[in-house]
């Protein structure tokens, strides 16, 4: 039970840290919100079911788990934000040495970001997630 407690807690923690992300462009959201679902899904499989199935949070997570998939408006959004951070360091005037090290950092992250393949947007994904919304209206009826 304890253990439970643990792993909702971390998911609804690494839910507020990825909705924080979606505002912050310091802060990835995605990363965070598949950390709330893996966690959620060693917790209580209704939470789990219910961020899967979530109209904002469902779609990046079931994109990663079966494609490794970043969507193409995701990876415009995180690579603009991460050159808009940059180009904020580079005109409040930091170190070469932390815009070195930022540069290398973002360069790192848009890389892995834009390495991900882009996921297909199929009718099947539609039916998955209508299927996965029913089985959590099943699981509240309980």
């Amino acid at each position: 039970m304890v253990m439970k407690s643990l792993w909702i807690t971390l998911g609804w923690s690494a839910l507020a840290l990825g909705a924080v992300g979606a505002v912050l462009p310091v802060l990835p959201t995605t990363p965070f919100v598949i950390l709330a679902a893996i966690a959620f899904g060693k917790g209580s499989p209704a939470l789990r079911t219910w961020i899967v199935t979530h109209r904002i949070w469902g779609g990046p997570i079931r994109d990663w788990e079966r494609h490794g998939a970043i969507r193409r408006r995701h990876k415009l959004i995180a690579c603009g934000m991460m050159a808009i951070v940059l180009l904020g360091s580079l005109f409040a005037g930091l170190s070469p040495l932390i815009l070195g090290l930022q540069s290398l950092c973002m360069g790192a992250a848009a890389l892995f970001i834009l390495s991900r393949p882009t996921g297909p947007k199929t009718e099947q994904d539609h039916l998955t997630r209508r299927a996965a919304a029913e089985e959590h209206q099943r699981q509240k009826e309980k």
